[in-house]
């Protein structure tokens, strides 16, 4: 990768939506060489997908949780098992694994704290193998998703 590959994924973070003309026009390239190198960086698996960021307060996702998990045991079986159930929960915008305790963080979104509540109290409590979830209410995003460094 070298520092027009850089450039091309520090423009696509900032706008996806970029046309290719003028992403090549940003970058300093032509059009053909412009589409050849993103579509190299799509094959590589440098860049994964597009998509488009939704605002959560606009289609009613007001209320915001970080979830710490410790589950019971962390053999293959409960681990994937705790995953896919993660996977079924659409309010769990992120999960992540963490090495120590507690075993797992989820950032969850619901309209209200009565929709996190009923959440918490059947779905996230019966994830397969948790021992413990512990809360702690976001205030204020300070930052939403970066773009990766180039």
């Amino acid at each position: 990768m070298d520092a027009i590959d850089r450039e091309i994924l520090a423009a696509l973070q900032e706008d996806g939506r970029l046309s290719l003309t003028d992403l090549a026009a940003r970058v300093g390239l032509t059009l053909s060489p412009c589409h050849r190198r993103v579509r190299e960086l799509e094959n590589a698996g440098v860049i994964e997908q597009y998509r488009a960021v939704v605002s959560p307060a606009a289609v009613g996702l007001d209320f915001e949780a970080i979830v710490f998990v410790t589950i019971d045991r962390t053999d293959p079986e409960t681990v994937g098992a705790f995953e896919e159930g993660v996977l079924a929960i659409p309010n769990i915008v992120q999960a992540e694994r963490l090495f120590g305790d507690p075993d797992y963080m989820l950032r969850v979104l619901t309209a209200d704290l009565t929709g996190y509540q009923q959440l918490f109290d059947g779905p996230l409590g019966a994830l397969p193998g948790v021992r413990k979830l512990s809360s702690t209410l976001v205030m204020k995003q300070v930052t939403g998703r970066r773009a990766l460094p180039t």
